[in-house]
């Protein structure tokens, strides 16, 4: 066993201990399905932000999006972090948090299916919602096993990738069904703070590893590089250093609004403002949540530009995916010092990684036992029953996406960009207009819906049976930001042609009454 295996088993056991801890600690404070799914809706403003960064940031963040546009764009690359912590957190949470919180409060709303259907009057919506997110949201969070698993092959290599994989599910299956959201608050608490010091230490190693030498030699040396003659992708300096991306700028504007964007649809981002205490939180959460984002997603692109350099150029065995995997061995796999900050790191990506699975998880598993299986039974189903339903649904879930991680799927990037796509971009629409605009009917909304599904769909559909599912892979990102744009185009336009009943409209202004509350 060498010094790094060993070093980064001691860190694992201390944090696989960590995290049981905090799930059996948590296990009494998630006696009902409220408590279980929202913690009580009294979460403070540093579990929220933390819970809201870490639940959006996976180790698909660094080993697949930052290694392979890192690669591929350059510099310019580092835009999708400013994106995101901008436009997928800051305007997220200025727009979205305070209408969220008070409107599904005032629903008794725990899930996105649940508002849907209780906003606009209608279980069809919901059971149509519930069954989107557990079918789709499977490939999300298989994407996110796979980026772990190929980088703690990278430290392992005589171990099978499966077994990484296993291990991170059975981590995160333990804490989540022990103690729900409460865990998944503290824990993503935890991870936070993890994983703003593990990237840290990692922008500063790579910054002051010979082949970078620092800021101005990361520019310089990008922009003196050249690639080698055998480069499958030969790309040019100037395009590396090229702060808009070079050749790439409208594929580089195409990830950020889907990255960025996408997060106002995905129900396991905005389930966070459902939980979180009050207003004056809300302030406050805003704020750390941002710098939370701007420190994650532009140090993992900053890392990723760098790997050119520190590689020398040459793609690694693996393929873009072992891009930042094999960075990490080349930066931290030398002295002691060194080889602990490995440890250390192995362990950040860990904590991305569980911290998203975690929402993923809990969010389709409600989506099942607390939304679809009560609809289609037509029943009402006792509370403790459901808390029993939902808990054997996170341990399925989890099931589930292991095993579809386990299938030879090559390119992670293009499971979470298509994952992305169809879920936000068929609840984008309905969710924001319906916070917004009491004229939004329910057929609008279904429409929303079935817009942004289609959408992805459809165009998924004709490119592969033209050119391949490689190339609808590659345009995956386009097809999500037209269905997100095409679901909030649709929303108000069916709207304005239909009509609510005049119960539903009474029902409605008596609604947005909420906002008025404190």
């Amino acid at each position: 066993m060498t010094q790094a295996q060993l070093y980064t088993i001691i860190a694992l056991a201390i944090y696989a201990s960590i995290m049981a801890f905090i799930g059996c600690f948590s296990y009494g404070r998630s006696k009902n399905l409220d408590s279980f799914l929202l913690g009580g809706r009294k979460i403070g403003a540093w579990a929220t932000a933390f819970a809201y960064g870490t639940a959006y940031f996976s180790a698909v963040v660094f080993v697949g999006y930052a290694g392979q546009h890192g690669w591929n764009i350059g510099l310019g690359a580092i835009w999708i972090g400013v994106g995101n912590a901008v436009l997928g957190c800051l305007l997220s949470w200025l727009l979205f948090a305070n209408r969220t919180r008070k409107m599904t409060k005032k629903l008794n709303a725990r899930t996105m299916p649940d508002y849907f259907e209780k906003r606009y009057a209608s279980k069809g919506m919901k059971i149509l919602a519930a069954v989107i997110i557990f079918v789709f949201l499977v490939p999300y969070s298989a994407a996110v096993y796979k980026g772990l698993g190929s980088l703690f092959s990278a430290i392992f290599p005589g171990v099978d990738t499966w077994v990484w994989m296993l291990l991170i599910a059975t981590l995160t299956a333990v804490y989540l069904v022990a103690g729900g959201y409460v865990a998944t608050s503290i824990t993503d608490l935890v991870q936070g703070i993890i994983m703003i010091g593990g990237v840290i230490c990692l922008v500063v190693a790579v910054l002051n590893h010979e082949k970078v030498g620092g800021i101005g030699g990361l520019i310089e040396n990008l922009g003196n590089f050249k690639s080698l003659p055998d480069d499958p992708n030969p790309v040019t300096g100037s395009q590396l250093t090229n702060i808009f991306g070079g050749s790439a700028f409208k594929f580089l504007c195409f990830n950020i609004m889907l990255t960025s964007f996408g997060t106002w649809g995905l129900p396991q981002m905005i389930g966070k403002f459902y939980a979180i205490k009050d207003t004056a939180a809300i302030k406050r959460g805003t704020v750390i949540s941002t710098i939370f984002c701007i420190v994650i997603g532009c140090g993992a692109y900053l890392v990723g530009s760098a790997s050119r350099l520190i590689l020398g150029g040459k793609l690694p065995e693996g393929g873009i995916d072992a891009v930042i995997p094999a960075v990490l061995m080349k930066v931290l796999g030398g002295d002691t010092f060194g080889i602990i900050l490995l440890a250390v790191i192995m362990i950040l990506l860990l904590s991305a990684s569980m911290s998203t699975l975690e929402a993923v998880v809990l969010t389709s598993a409600s989506a099942v036992a607390v939304d679809l299986i009560p609809a289609v039974r037509r029943k009402e189903t006792k509370s403790d029953h459901q808390m029993l339903l939902t808990r054997l649904f996170c341990l399925a879930f989890v099931a589930c996406s292991f095993i579809f991680a386990t299938q030879n799927i090559p390119i992670i990037v293009s499971l979470m960009s298509f994952s992305w796509g169809v879920v936000s971009g068929c609840f984008i629409g309905p969710y924001i207009w319906g916070l917004f605009s009491k004229k939004i009917t329910k057929i609008g909304a279904f429409a929303g819906v079935i817009s942004g599904l289609l959408t992805v769909g459809g165009a998924t559909l004709v490119i592969s049976l033209n050119s391949g599912f490689s190339a609808a892979a590659a345009r995956s990102p386009e097809m999500g930001v037209s269905a997100m744009a095409i679901s909030m185009i649709i929303v108000p336009l069916v709207s304005a042609f239909t009509k609510n009943k005049e119960e539903d409209k009474e029902r409605v202004e008596e609604l947005f009454e909420c906002y008025k509350e404190a």
